[in-house]
């Protein structure tokens, strides 16, 4: 969705004087994976949950949660790559960073509220997209070795709070958040944080892990190494053990037998629920599992292009991913004008030819001076964002500049 990365020019094509790895000082690794993601958690939205046999299709066994969750992470990298990397700004510059990010927050979360009109089917993500990079400006000076201890202590503990919390809370309405309801905005607000498919409380875990990513040295082929064993290590672990763990509750019926996903949080009856590892059920082992699954594929997606044929293969995927708001955005538009005339593998097919040929085309553009480096929707948000961020002038309690 709305990527916040290092400004730079994106990758340049086949045959220009700036390498594909990295050019204008951009990872490349990270905007292949944010285009990941958008085909991952498009193929969710076009493909049904069940299978003809009762059980999960192809499409949610493999993306459903993770590619949410991936998005969620490379939020907080972006955060962090645009706010100096592994060195945190500091003073000013890190005040104007924040305005920044807020008003980047803010149109992200203003297309959201409109696209939640239209009748997609579509659980949006966009509005707490907006809410998490709000909160992620508190924590946007701190560096890697105290963001990572936080994310791990917040992906494994916010899901017992959300639980104690969500006991005392009304039922869910698992409404898409629109412009309708900012005229409720107290159920607006717990549905955002606490009791909605993206909450806010237990996904701020992801951003936090995001920015203690981003705050480290990608560009070493160590470090992304270390990303792709330890993230695949943790997300095996805690399946295995999960798994082990949901048949006891069943088998003590504890909890029924686990449903194919849920949506965004688990019941509150008992704390075994929090044992489980479903899609989007919120606990500390579905958080655990997709986070390690998204630094997995990052750390992947950072070693590729240093293959120069995988860089150049790779195009297509980088420019999905440098644009993802606007593609996404059309994603939600067009969805369910496709449904009415192919099934799911015709629309999904159409629809992700058309991402990566747009995608690529407005690259191809862009490095040639025609378009701009961003697509439509990413100039606005950062647009806003530049204004946002110019220094204000010194009051009469500022120091004078020198």
């Amino acid at each position: 969705m709305g990527s916040v990365s290092a400004p730079s020019d994106l990758p340049r094509p086949p045959g220009a004087r700036e390498p594909l790895l990295g050019a204008g000082g951009r990872l490349l690794g990270v905007d292949g994976a944010r285009g990941l993601a958008l085909l991952g958690m498009m193929a969710t939205h076009v493909y049904p949950e069940a299978a003809l046999d009762g059980g999960v299709t192809v499409s949610h066994a493999i993306f459903s949660g993770r590619s949410s969750a991936l998005f969620a992470v490379l939020a907080g990298v972006g955060l962090a790559l645009a706010t100096g990397g592994a060195e945190p700004r500091r003073g000013e510059g890190l005040r104007a960073a924040r305005r920044g990010v807020w008003a980047r927050a803010a149109v992200i979360t203003g297309v959201g509220l409109l696209l939640g009109l239209w009748p997609s089917g579509v659980a949006v993500i966009l509005v707490n997209y907006g809410v998490l990079f709000v909160v992620g400006t508190a924590v946007l000076g701190l560096p890697a070795r105290a963001l990572l201890p936080l994310a791990v202590v917040w992906l494994v503990g916010s899901p017992a709070v959300s639980h104690l919390l969500r006991s005392a809370a009304p039922e869910p309405s698992l409404v898409v958040p629109s412009l309708r309801d900012l005229l409720a905005p107290v159920d607006l607000v717990l549905e955002l944080v606490l009791t909605g498919y993206y909450p806010v409380l237990t996904w701020t875990g992801y951003l936090l892990l995001g920015l203690a990513v981003g705050r480290s040295r990608l560009r070493r082929p160590g470090t992304a190494a270390v990303m792709a064993v330890a993230g695949a290590g943790a997300a095996v672990g805690v399946w295995l053990v999960s798994g082990s763990l949901s048949e006891r509750a069943v088998a003590a019926g504890a909890v029924p037998g686990a449903a194919l996903s849920y949506y965004g949080t688990t019941p509150t009856g008992s704390w075994w629920w929090l044992v489980l590892r479903a899609p989007h059920s919120g606990t500390p082992f579905d958080l655990v599992h997709t986070a390690g699954c998204a630094v997995a594929v990052l750390g992947a997606a950072l070693l590729l292009p240093r293959w120069r044929p995988a860089a150049l293969a790779s195009i297509p995927l980088v420019a999905v991913g440098g644009m993802t708001l606007t593609l996404y955005t059309a994603h939600v538009l067009v969805l369910p004008v496709m449904g009415l005339f192919l099934e799911p593998t015709a629309s999904y097919v159409v629809q992700v030819l058309g991402v990566l040929t747009v995608a690529t085309a407005w690259w191809y553009g862009a490095q040639r001076g025609v378009l701009g480096r961003r697509g439509p929707l990413e100039q606005v948000a950062a647009g806003a964002s530049r204004a946002a961020s110019r220094r204000r002038p010194a009051s009469s309690g500022d120091a004078p500049p020198r």
